[in-house]
């Protein structure tokens, strides 16, 4: 498991610093935030896979990030770990009740932290491993890098792949070009955002190889990028 983007909320520099050295060196991209108003800003436009919320914060706690981000159907399945200097009884009982995943006290051992943010991700992950995705006759299998519909293979590139694969993962939500690049080429691939729009015609194509509606699979939002939505697919 390696390449995770982790979101660092925390106002003391010092501490973000450490746990950032940390975090990249053990193959975790790590964002930061000082306070919860951009917390909440880079969660939203930067889709972390995890987020290490200290509780008390500049602008507002960090239990009430924790409380909006379980309140809102986006964010309610992103995993959270508390850090905290509070070590009452009552303060662990009413994180983990509001929704947080796992709760650590200050000071602790970068390693700990690692490994509890390993288990919540092989723990959350596990629909994202599972082996084979389907959204009506279309079936992608992953470990044999296949996509076919109605048990007829459909000829397809490796970066196309990749873009369903993710797409097939997050339904129904809008993605920018830039946000497309980072979760499906890697934020160090340089790339323009055109490339994003030449990939996305070829991914359509080769869905409507297998039916001319699956093409409309793929959506254009615009303003925005792309959506992956079936619901308003007749055929499904």
């Amino acid at each position: 498991m390696s390449g995770e983007k982790v979101l660092l909320v925390d106002d003391e520099r010092g501490i973000r610093e450490m746990l950032k050295l940390a975090l990249e060196l053990s193959d975790f991209q790590c964002i930061e935030a000082a306070e919860i108003h951009s917390a909440y800003r880079m969660i939203t436009e930067e889709q972390p896979d995890i987020v290490l919320l200290d509780w008390m914060l500049p602008g507002g706690s960090g239990i009430e990030l924790l409380r909006r981000l379980k309140k809102d159907e986006a964010t309610r399945a992103l995993p959270v770990i508390m850090l905290t200097a509070k070590t009452h009884e009552d303060n662990v009982i009413q994180g983990l009740e509001v929704g947080a995943d796992d709760y650590i006290t200050k000071p602790f051992a970068p390693k700990e932290l690692i490994a509890r943010m390993r288990a919540i991700l092989r723990r959350t992950g596990s629909d994202e491993a599972a082996s084979e995705v389907r959204v009506g006759e279309l079936v992608l299998e992953v470990d044999n890098r296949r996509v076919s519909f109605s048990g007829k293979a459909l000829d397809m590139g490796p970066t196309e792949f990749k873009l369903l694969h993710f797409f097939m993962q997050n339904p129904e939500r809008a993605y920018s070009r830039s946000q497309l690049l980072d979760r499906v080429w890697g934020t160090n691939v340089y790339v323009e955002e055109r490339t994003v729009d030449v990939h996305i015609r070829r991914l359509r194509k080769a869905l409507q190889a297998g039916n001319p509606a699956y093409g409309e699979l793929v959506q254009t939002v615009r303003g925005t990028g792309y959506r992956f939505s079936s619901r308003d697919l007749a055929v499904l």
